[in-house]
């Protein structure tokens, strides 16, 4: 029986709120989803405020971060035109997103899930990514 690792909405919750709470410091209000090891949405939130149009990107870089185990952060780098992957955000029915704000989720080194965030700047999505994954980190090394 192979079994697997995973987020479970108790830990998207966690996540969420730490990004809640990043978000509320930045003063921008955003996206914030949640998919488990599989890339399945496990749990979204559009905080007040926060650009429609930013649920379906936000979701996108969770998926992007868990379906290529990278962040989006390093995947604009490498899917820049010229780069090596670039026309990689083709791929998947379009649903790679290749800009900062998704991060794969960690537990005992690997990669059981991932955060996306939309709504701000790049600067801001990615910063929110990352207090939302940290409390996820933090949590995961008990």
């Amino acid at each position: 029986m192979i079994s697997f690792e995973t987020v479970s909405l108790a830990d998207a919750r966690k996540v969420i709120d730490a990004g809640e709470k990043k978000a509320q410091e930045l003063g921008q209000p955003c996206n914030i989803a949640v998919v488990d090891h599989g890339g399945n949405l496990v749990l979204h939130v559009r905080m007040d405020e926060a650009w429609i149009g930013s649920i379906d990107v936000a979701i996108g870089k969770a998926f992007t971060a868990r379906a290529l185990d990278v962040s989006t952060k390093e995947l604009a780098v490498n899917a820049a035109s010229g780069g090596p992957v670039f026309g990689i955000n083709t791929s998947n029915q379009g649903r790679i997103v290749i800009f900062p704000g998704g991060i794969p989720l960690l537990r005992n080194g690997k990669v059981v899930g991932a955060v996306g965030v939309s709504g701000g700047t790049v600067e801001q999505d990615q910063s929110i990514a990352e207090a939302a994954a940290s409390a996820f980190d933090a949590d995961a090394r008990g």
